[in-house]
C-alpha cells in the first residue's frame, strides 16, 4: 500500500473554537484554570492544555522549545517516510532483524504451594 494517500481523522472540535479558546487563554489576566476554562467551553481539559502548548510552540520558538512547530512537525514527516525506500542506500537507523536474546526467555511459572 505504499504510496496510498491516508485520510486524517475528523476533528473532534472545530479549528474556530479552538483558535477562540487560545485566545481566550493568552489574553485573559490573570490566567486561568485549564480545567474551569475547558467545562466552561465544553471541550476535554487535556485537549484545551495541548492546544495552548502548540499555539505557544507556534507563536514563537523561545517560549517554548520543548514542543514542535506544524512545520517541523512536517518536515520530520517527510523524513521518517524513508526518502531512500527506491534506491540503494541503506537507512541511516536500521531496524535490528530480531529481538534481544533476553527477550525471548520465558520465566518459568511459579508452583502453587500446597495448602496448610
Amino acid at each position: 500500500m505504499r504510496g496510498a494517500q491516508t485520510i486524517p481523522a475528523p476533528r473532534k472540535y472545530p479549528l474556530e473554537l479552538r483558535e477562540r479558546a487560545v485566545r481566550m487563554y493568552r489574553t485573559a489576566e490573570p490566567k486561568p484554570v485549564i480545567r474551569r476554562m475547558a467545562e466552561e467551553l465544553g471541550v476535554h481539559h487535556e485537549a484545551l492544555r495541548n492546544w495552548i502548548r502548540q499555539a505557544e510552540a507556534e507563536a514563537d520558538v523561545d517560549e517554548r522549545d520543548d514542543m514542535l512547530t506544524n512545520a517541523e512537525r512536517e518536515e520530520l514527516a517527510a523524513l521518517r517516510s524513508c526518502p531512500c525506500a527506491g534506491s540503494n542506500q541503506k537507512p541511516a537507523h536500521p531496524r535490528p532483524a530480531t529481538a534481544a536474546p533476553h527477550a525471548r526467555r520465558r520465566r518459568p511459572r511459579p508452583t502453587p504451594r500446597p495448602p496448610a
